[in-house]
């Protein structure tokens, strides 16, 4: 069975620092120390900047603690849809096997023009 879509997410952090009145990444590190969570100011900068790929729930919970927000209104799940796969049509060409090589061209000379 396939699928006509992958999942996403939009990551909201930004924004509902925003709505806290935190507008620098380093208005976030000291909530989170005080939550027991220490990250570096390049790993705040990331977390913030963008998209996790990964994320400890420890963190995730210490920033709904700080946010006041729940898990989903952090991260909005999102269906994207697939790239439709290229089917071959009558205007593409056709592969050559894989086992044919080209012939060597020969030039033939005109013997008119030798004279």
């Amino acid at each position: 069975m396939s699928r006509k879509h992958k999942l996403g997410y939009v990551w909201h952090l930004r924004r509902l620092m925003a709505e806290h009145g935190m507008f620098a990444t380093t208005d976030l590190q000291p909530h989170l120390v005080e939550r027991g969570i220490t990250l570096s100011s390049v790993q705040v900068y990331r977390l913030v900047a963008q998209m996790p790929e990964r994320l400890n729930l420890n963190v995730l919970v210490a920033l709904c603690d700080i946010l006041g927000c729940t898990p989903t209104e952090l991260i909005e799940p999102i269906a994207v849809p697939r790239k439709a796969r290229k089917t071959a049509s009558a205007s593409d060409p056709v592969p050559a096997p894989a086992n044919v090589k080209p012939k060597r061209a020969r030039i033939a000379r005109d013997a008119k023009k030798r004279s």
